[in-house]
Order: structure tokens, then C-alpha cells, then sequence
């Protein structure tokens, strides 16, 4: 599948670049053999930035030609864009390119404009003299902080820890990674390195917990509730937690996080990511991904992994010299709650709201156990595949049935060919189904899914007609 070249109008970024180098026009323009006009027009946007002049630069100056082209400033500017729709700048909302170019000019004053709306908002809400508990929306909002701004550090790290990948694979090495016998192993290397037994118990004993660590007994009781593959992720955690213990504290410390909170979190994360990297070494599982053609049920079965923890996995896989393909990955309930989202492209979920009603995601709570896919395309024209599949997070009883949920996992669908779920799809020419990133911030009209009224547009009423959506408004 051909894809279209962009043309690279970062001016401002190059000329900042090249002053945080210290150099002047003539003197970069000597080190890349062009001429200082040249230069000088590309930094006013009048020319494009060329591949050639890029890899150029690369070469010279040493550094990661996705961060310098503005690829990992894609949520920024999808962030930016968003705030700016708020009713707050009626009149003064940013075009998507207008966004770009603020943050090409000046991340850093993106940044800051979106920490000041979200102190308004916050101000907002807790002054609300609607809210019927007060304690309960900061309590509510000091967690949301929490939930973001670890959000905001995986994203930084582009959900790739290195250190923990080394780690892991290690731990794998040593115990003689193989999938019937891990459980063992793990439980072994607890017994004889920690002392600590593991027993599998009730669920009269922990109707309310899947693990629990007791210290004092220097045991872990597992519920019997949860199936191998979750046992398993169990205990690479628990290893996790007391043999590089000191590793996560030391990531979590560079965070910089707001409190105890968003710090406890984040080190819940990282364990998390730990326990999937023993569970599926990167090394082996980018080799697998990549022969299956990222056929997730067929990498379940090859490593005893579920199918949540296995699409996690896959965006994770952003090492500089051994890269998977970039996806996105959202978790969302019955009731289209988001509860978990990473993106390692440029696809964008919004911060507030649920997901559009036309990702056929949504559809997988009536057909269990089928991985259903679809084309998608947002409004800014950027197309994407998606796969989705519904899940249960553990065993259920009569009496409390297993949560179910929806997990997508998508890419770009320039990396659709290389996907095994692309094969009845027609690339060459896609026709992919129109969605938004959710009601609030989706401006296509006449969209007869929709729930709410967007955001920054003045509706309109008109008694003597009924469209396909209640809400009608200017297109303009």
C-alpha cells in the first residue's frame, strides 16, 4: 500500500534546534552542504524540510528523528486543540493546524497553556455550586490528577522501559523460560530466594481480592478465581516487587509525580509492565508478533498469556533498534467507560468522555469471544485499523459474575498489511467508517449516534423539522 509523503513545515522547531546547538544559520548550513538561503527558508517555512536534509541532521547532530519531525507531539497538539474547544474560548478556538503550529513555535508554552486550563477546570468544578459533596469532587479530582499525570509519564516514555525489559528477560533466562512450567518456576524462585509459599484459595477466604501478600507468614494467597495466565502475572509482579523494588522506585522518583498517590500508582504500573515483560521477553515475543503476522489469540497460546495482557504487551514493544508496530490500545466497560488507553501513534483519546459510538468496539459485548475489526477514520482525515475482542478479567460465581470488558488495540493503517486481520480487507482503496475521538469534541453533523452536543457550537432549533439527531448546529 502506497502511503503519501508529508511535507515537513517545522520552521520554528529547526530554527529552535539549531539555536539550542548554539549555532548560526551559516554554520549549520556548512555542516548539512547547503546553502545559508536555504536554511534560512526552510526555517520560515517557505521551503520543506527534505528527508535528505533530515537524515543529514540526524547523522550530525544525534537525535531520534520522530521526537525532531513533531511525532511525539501529536497527543500535544490533539490536547491543545481539545482545550481550545471549550466553551471558555468560544470565538477564539484553534484549526488543528493552527495547533500544530502553536506547539512547532513553542511546546513548552503548549504545556503550560494546558496545566493552566486544567487549574481553571479544577477551580471550576470544585466552585460548582452543584456539587452535592464537596470532599468527594476533590477527592475525585486529586485522583483524576493522579490517573493523568502517570498517564502523561508512560506516554513521555512511549510505554518503553528499558531497564525493566532488561530485567525481566533475565529473570526469564535464569528460571528457564517455558510456558507449562513457568508457574512452577516462579513459585520455586519465591520459595527458595524470598521464603515465601504460594497457595491458590477460596473465594470465601478473599471474596474481595485476587492476591494478597501477607508479610508476616511470608505468604501469597492466589484467588481460586483467577485463571493460570492471571496466576502467573501474579507472581512475575510479586518478584517484580522484591527483587527490583529499588529499579521501580528510581523511575517512579524521576517521574517527578504530584504525591504519594500518582507515585504508588505509577510503581503499580511498572510492576505491571515487569510481570508482562518475564511473562513474554521482548526479544522472543517482538520475533513471534512479527511471524504470526500480530495474530493475538495465536501469542496467547504461545505464551499462557490473556488476551488483555498480550494486546498491553504489544505497545510496549518501542525499542530504538527492534520496533513493533506502533499501536494504540483503550479498555473500555459495558457502559463505554474508558478505564485504560496508551497510544504509541497518533491516534488520540480525549481525556473526558467515552469512546464514539461507531467503533464497532462497542459491538463486541454481543458477539463474546469473536475479535471483530473495522476501519476507522477520524475527522482530521488520519485512517486507522482496529481490532477489538471482549474479555473477562477473572472467573465468575452465580452470585458475582465476571466483569466484562472490551479491549481495542489499532494502528495506523499504513501498518495494516502487516497485520493477519487485514487479509479481507481491500487496502489499496479503504473505505473506512467516519468516527470521533467522542460526542463532546466530534463536530460531523447529522451523525445519528450521537449523544451530546458538541462542544463550542451554537445549536439550533427548528419546530418544523426532526433531523437524524436532536442536535443541529452551524457547520461553519
Amino acid at each position: 500500500m502506497a502511503v503519501k509523503a508529508e511535507k515537513l513545515l517545522i520552521g520554528p522547531r529547526l530554527s529552535r534546534f539549531r539555536k539550542t546547538l548554539g549555532l548560526t544559520q551559516a554554520r549549520m548550513a556548512e555542516d548539512l552542504g547547503i546553502s545559508t538561503s536555504y536554511l534560512n527558508l526552510m526555517e520560515r517555512n517557505q521551503r520543506a524540510l527534505s528527508a535528505k536534509v533530515l537524515l543529514k541532521m540526524a547523522e550530525i547532530y544525534d537525535f531520534d528523528i520522530a521526537d525532531f519531525t513533531g511525532a511525539g507531539d501529536a497527543h500535544l497538539v490533539a490536547e491543545v486543540f481539545d482545550a481550545m474547544r471549550d466553551p471558555l474560548f468560544k470565538g477564539e478556538a484553534l484549526s488543528k493546524n493552527e495547533a500544530e503550529d502553536f506547539v512547532n513555535v513553542s511546546p513548552n508554552a503548549a504545556r503550560a497553556l494546558l496545566k493552566l486550563y486544567g487549574k481553571h477546570r479544577d477551580m471550576a468544578l470544585r466552585a460548582s455550586e452543584n456539587a452535592p459533596d464537596r470532599d468527594r469532587v476533590e477527592l475525585l479530582e486529586q485522583s483524576s490528577q493522579a490517573v493523568e499525570a502517570v498517564r502523561r509519564f508512560i506516554h513521555a516514555q512511549k510505554n518503553y522501559f528499558p531497564a525493566l525489559d532488561a530485567a525481566a528477560e533475565a529473570l526469564a533466562k535464569d528460571i528457564g523460560y517455558s510456558k507449562p512450567l513457568i508457574a512452577a518456576a516462579l513459585t520455586d524462585r519465591l520459595k527458595e530466594i524470598h521464603g515465601i509459599t504460594v497457595r491458590v484459595v477460596p473465594v470465601e477466604i478473599m471474596p474481595q481480592m485476587l492476591r494478597y501478600f501477607d508479610r508476616h507468614s511470608k505468604r501469597i494467597n492466589l484467588s481460586e478465581l483467577l485463571p493460570q495466565s492471571g496466576r502467573r502475572f501474579q507472581l512475575a509482579f510479586q518478584i517484580g516487587m522484591l527483587e527490583h523494588r529499588g529499579l521501580i522506585d528510581e523511575i517512579v522518583t524521576s517521574a517527578n509525580l504530584p504525591g504519594r498517590e500518582a507515585e504508588g500508582l505509577c510503581r503499580t504500573n511498572l510492576a505491571n509492565y515487569f510481570a508482562a515483560a518475564v511473562l513474554m521477553p521482548y526479544a522472543r515475543f517482538l520475533k513471534e508478533a512479527e511471524g504470526s503476522k500480530y495474530d493475538i489469540d495465536l501469542l496467547c497460546h504461545r505464551f499462557g498469556t490473556s488476551f488483555e495482557q498480550t494486546a498491553h504487551r504489544l505497545t510496549t514493544l518501542q525499542k530504538p533498534d527492534a520496533r513493533g508496530i506502533p499501536f494504540f490500545f483503550v479498555r473500555i466497560d459495558v457502559a463505554g467507560n474508558v478505564s485504560k488507553r496508551f497510544s504509541a501513534g497518533r491516534f488520540h483519546f480525549s481525556q473526558f468522555g467515552g469512546a464514539c459510538p461507531l467503533w464497532n468496539i462497542h459491538e463486541c459485548f454481543q458477539t463474546p469471544g469473536k475479535t471483530v475489526t473495522q476501519m476507522i477514520q477520524l475527522p482530521d482525515e488520519t485512517t486507522y485499523f482496529s481490532i477489538a475482542k471482549m474479555i473477562s478479567r477473572s472467573d465468575g460465581t452465580y452470585n458475582a459474575p465476571a466483569q466484562k470488558l472490551a479491549i481495542g488495540l489499532g494502528c495506523d493503517i499504513a501498518y495494516a498489511p502487516r497485520l493477519v486481520y487485514s487479509q479481507q480487507y481491500n487496502l489499496e482503496t479503504p473505505q473506512p467508517t467516519p468516527i470521533g475521538i467522542n460526542c463532546y469534541l466530534c463536530e460531523r453533523p447529522h451523525c445519528r449516534q450521537r449523544a451530546h452536543a458538541p462542544l463550542n457550537k451554537t445549536l439550533s432549533f427548528d419546530e418544523r423539522r426532526r433531523g437524524v439527531s436532536l442536535f443541529s448546529f452551524d457547520e461553519t
